[in-house]
């Protein structure tokens, strides 16, 4: 079984950084894309930030410019750094990881981590 395991989430000041970590644990041979989502209360929850395997990245334009995506391949972990935070960034935080491969030839699967919650205060 693959999991995703999150860390980093936390309450900081409006302006303040936080910075998330999702490491992919079990048997991987591959992952196509790892991301991050988001959900706040009473709202679906939406894209933050992606990272394919070929290093394209895609940012929702609500954090373009404040939020940079990481990933280390080696270590099947992708991180979120988050700067200028703002009140309407509050959420749970949640891991994706997209086209997970335990084998060279297996049937692709996908991924989610538990959350972390992420609290910005006015």
């Amino acid at each position: 079984q693959v999991q995703l395991v999150e860390s980093g989430g936390g309450l900081v000041e409006a302006g303040g950084s936080l910075r998330l970590s999702c490491a992919a644990s079990g048997i991987i041979f591959s992952i196509n894309t790892m991301g991050w989502y988001r959900q706040a209360p009473g709202k679906q929850r939406g894209l933050v930030a992606t990272f394919t395997s070929d290093g394209r990245t895609n940012y929702a334009d609500s954090v373009q410019g404040r939020f940079t995506i990481s990933r280390d391949n080696a270590k099947n972990t992708v991180y979120l750094q988050m700067n200028s935070l703002k009140p309407e960034d509050t959420a749970v935080y949640y891991c994706n990881a997209q086209g997970v491969r335990r084998r060279p030839l297996a049937y692709p699967n996908d991924y989610w981590g538990q959350g972390t919650q992420v609290t910005v205060s006015s």
